[in-house]
């Protein structure tokens, strides 16, 4: 069976996500299994203020959830959080290409999500 990949334009995590100006929502599904990969990060608290952390000395993370129907999407349920052995947060925030490798930060783990998809092996328990 196929994975069906859907990319998705809002916050899957982080309830100040609207203020993160990078943000990527991945859906995948296979069969009746689905799971958000999440990334967000260049976080602004405020219009005025100067980038800051999302989390401990992390300035974009990414995290993957089973998902649950919610109005009508297929929504991160966070109390049921996927492990994952990829790369998962930045340190840093000031190169040229940060945003670029934020984004090969959540190929990544949608890459390892989808094959552990593939293969029927979810870490759902750690």
């Amino acid at each position: 069976m196929n994975i069906i990949r859907t990319e998705r334009g809002w916050v899957g995590h982080f309830i100040c996500g609207d203020r993160c100006r990078f943000r990527r929502n991945t859906l995948l599904e296979k069969g009746d299994v689905r799971v958000v990969v999440s990334t967000v990060g260049n976080f602004y608290p405020t219009p005025e203020s100067n980038i800051d952390t999302i989390g401990n000395n992390r300035y974009y993370e990414t995290m993957a959830f089973m998902a649950e129907k919610d109005d009508g999407y297929w929504e991160a349920d966070v109390t049921k959080p996927i492990y994952f052995d990829s790369e998962w947060a930045m340190s840093y925030w000031n190169t040229p290409t940060v945003d670029m490798d934020a984004d090969r930060m959540h190929e990544t783990v949608v890459a390892e999500i989808a094959e552990k998809m593939k293969l029927n092996k979810l870490p759902l328990d750690k």
